[in-house]
């Protein structure tokens, strides 16, 4: 296989982590309806901590450093509530 082949290859998943990355916010999207209908605050440390519990155990079972992991996932999740945040009338829609 050639450089640019596997150049194209990570591209590909590239494409695929932004295509998952925007269905999980259209996911925050209904996540702060029902939070903004039941009155239930958006920053929920409990769930942040099983989320990152979650992805670094992930982490170890597939071998990645589960440590840069839960880095991403703490950018994840701190998207989810600024999304929140905004679809409450807290902040600015894009």
């Amino acid at each position: 296989m050639s450089l640019e082949h596997m150049r194209a290859e990570i591209s590909n998943v590239d494409a695929g982590i932004i295509r998952l990355i925007a269905k999980r916010q259209e996911l925050v999207n209904r996540v702060a309806e029902i939070k903004i209908r039941d009155g239930i605050a958006i920053h929920d440390r409990k769930r942040t901590a099983e989320v990152l519990e979650s992805v670094f155990n992930l982490a170890v079972e597939n071998r990645i450093d589960p440590v840069s992991v839960q880095k991403i996932f703490e950018i994840l999740i701190a998207m989810s509530e600024e999304r929140q945040h905004e679809r409450s009338g807290e902040g600015n829609l894009p």
